[in-house]
């Protein structure tokens, strides 16, 4: 990969590692501690990641527990979960706090499978948005410090990282919505 282009597949590989971490935060019927990734809690006035107040394990199939370092915090984990997108009311016994999460039904598995497209279409939209900017900076370059033919070679280099790309995008959204689909 020629060094000019590196930039272009620094930006392209990071619209891939946030699609990956979006999708991550989709709950797809199986309890998943990624959902609680974007989640913060107000401890002592500051707004914490929730894996830095407490532990948090997936005790069966469709349970999540968060037990809180500091029982003090259970009340403002509840608040937290309450105020995000989750989806899921938390229960607690005083000690720690469970999210049980409910079989999809299959309208809502079609909706999570229409989201997970979308979010895919938005990715490979970034990543041509990165290609479309390589391509201008290669003309500008060509009109004084390149050949063209160095120029057509970058091009295609640039395209074949965009192909690449958008292929393991569309691979991630099959498999994210395999996994929403099944059962």
């Amino acid at each position: 990969m020629d060094a000019r282009l590196q930039q272009y597949e620094d930006r392209m590989k990071k619209a891939y590692e946030y699609l990956e971490s979006d999708y991550n935060a989709i709950r797809a019927g199986r309890a998943n501690p990624h959902v609680l990734d974007k989640l913060r809690v107000d401890y002592y006035g500051t707004p914490t990641p929730i894996q830095q107040v407490g532990n948090i394990t997936v005790p069966e199939a469709r349970i999540i527990q968060i037990a809180p370092w500091e029982k003090s915090l259970i009340k403002a984990i509840e608040k937290a979960i309450m105020a995000s997108d989750v989806g899921i009311t938390p229960s607690n016994d005083g000690s720690v706090i469970r999210l049980v999460f409910p079989e999809l039904t299959e309208e809502r598995r079609k909706d999570l499978a229409k989201e997970v497209r979308k979010k895919a279409e938005d990715g490979k939209v970034a990543v041509r948005n990165i290609r479309r900017d390589g391509n201008d900076a290669l003309k500008k370059m060509g009109k004084t410090e390149v050949s063209e033919d160095e120029i057509k070679l970058l091009e295609d280099q640039l395209q074949k990282l965009t192909d690449k790309y958008i292929k393991d995008m569309d691979a991630l959204m099959e498999k994210k919505s395999k996994e929403i689909m099944t059962v």
